[in-house]
């Protein structure tokens, strides 16, 4: 067998040894990651939930390397590089770097059919395990209770909101995809809930098995305060925090339940009140209500589920008036269209149509059928691409227009990609 040399052989070669895109199960990472044999005293935080995510990660890890920690951090899905998915004391890792951690999951898995994010979750341990790391940052690619990343055993895990989505595979319903969610609470250890009212599933796991739970609203919680908020916890206040450089209201949410879990480890991983303000004022996400310098004002958001779509919705009423405001969206099929563009109903002056490829992707004629489904009156156009659709926004938008482009993570990259190139305003 030809041994893959590049990142980009390695990628095509790992999407394609396991007959399925994803099989639920810990039972393949954990045999493999036992061949690997390798070990890390780093403090693990685990960080579930259908939304908030990867926000979270990316606050949690902004105050901990401001605290002067050496942080690990693997998220998913990826924008435009595979890179950006596994971070060493904040910097992407290098293709070499990911080439050699393929290279020896390759060796060690001896025939064991691995998915592409089991792969990838055993590379970051490769990683992650020479280095000299204070603490990981993990997130959990779906549900939680079977996937790749829990066969780490987390010293803190935090649940971010839940809703409806991935139903194939987690069940359709709060209480189910919940209790999927609470499978990385471990018994004696902080659980960290964020999610305003949490399924009953949760916080029964969470007491059957001993976590030290805390939900938002009673062991922890925010106060806005206007240009800044409050902090409330079981441990201290932190009064006049400065608001989080991500943008949205929900980020409070995000950020409190990042201060309750750095509170909870607190004796492991001391961290500053200035720590947390630089923290706060330096986080990254990209594509979360990520607004692009310039005009027409541009903003780029992932929401692809209705409960993500709602609060790009109250993003948006949060802006100000714009003249006009033109959607370039594009989803994937199996995803709740009809309720993304309900979410968003009444706040779109045209909406910009765009079939994703692949076989998961939407075609246009789909999309523009749910935007009809929920606004008979409203003016869709089809695309065959995102940058296309993005494209004819961009020549269409005044200079006290509003673009947003949102509905899934290909759709966000497609466009970021666009604006690399030169294209678009």
């Amino acid at each position: 067998m030809h041994t893959p040399a590049t990142l980009p052989e390695w990628l095509e070669y790992i999407e394609r040894i396991h007959p399925k895109s994803i099989e639920l199960g810990l039972e393949r990472v954990r045999e493999v990651m036992s061949r690997l044999a390798l070990r890390s005293e780093a403090t693990i935080i685990t960080v579930a939930g259908t939304n908030g995510k990867g926000s979270t990660c990316s606050i949690l890890e902004a105050i901990l390397l401001a605290a002067g920690y050496a942080v690990g951090m693997y998220s998913s899905p990826h924008l435009l590089r595979y890179n950006e998915r596994v971070r060493l004391s904040g910097k992407c890792a290098e293709d070499d770097s990911l080439c050699h951690a393929f290279a020896t999951v390759e060796a060690a898995r001896a025939g064991v059919p691995l998915t592409y994010f089991e792969f990838g979750t055993l590379a970051a341990w490769v990683l992650f395990a020479r280095e000299r790391l204070d603490v990981l940052i993990l997130e959990v690619g779906m549900g939680g209770r079977l996937d790749a990343v829990n066969v780490f055993d987390t010293d803190c895990a935090i649940v971010t909101s839940i809703s409806i989505d991935h139903t194939g595979y987690l069940g359709d319903t709060r209480e189910q995809i919940g209790f999927e969610k609470a499978g990385i609470l471990r018994a004696g250890r902080p659980a960290i809930v964020a999610d305003p009212e949490p399924p009953a599933s949760v916080i029964a796991h969470a007491r059957s098995i001993g976590a030290e739970l805390q939900c938002l609203g009673r062991e922890f919680g925010c106060v806005s305060e206007g240009g800044h908020w409050r902090f409330w916890g079981s441990g201290s206040r932190q009064e006049e925090l400065p608001l989080p450089a991500l943008r949205g209201s929900c980020q409070l949410l995000n950020a409190s339940a990042c201060l309750a879990a750095l509170q909870a480890l607190a004796d492991h991983l001391p961290v500053a009140a200035s720590d947390v303000r630089a923290g706060l004022a330096g986080a990254e996400c990209p594509g979360r209500f990520q607004v692009l310098p310039g005009y027409p004002a541009t903003v780029l958001d992932v929401a692809h589920n209705p409960q993500a779509a709602e609060v790009l919705a109250r993003n948006l009423d949060d802006m100000g008036a714009f003249s006009s405001t033109h959607a370039v969206f594009g989803m994937l099929r199996d995803k709740d269209i009809a309720g993304v563009c309900a979410a968003l109903k009444g706040r779109i002056s045209t909406w910009y149509a765009a079939t994703l490829s692949g076989p998961r992707g939407a075609e246009a004629a789909m999309l523009e059928e749910a935007v009809i489904s929920t606004d008979a009156g409203a003016d869709v156009r089809l695309f065959d691409s995102p940058r296309l659709a993005f494209e004819a926004a961009c020549k269409r938008a005044g200079e006290n227009d509003r673009i947003i482009v949102f509905g899934s993570f290909y759709t966000v990259a497609e466009v970021l990609a666009a604006q690399a190139s030169g294209s678009g305003p």
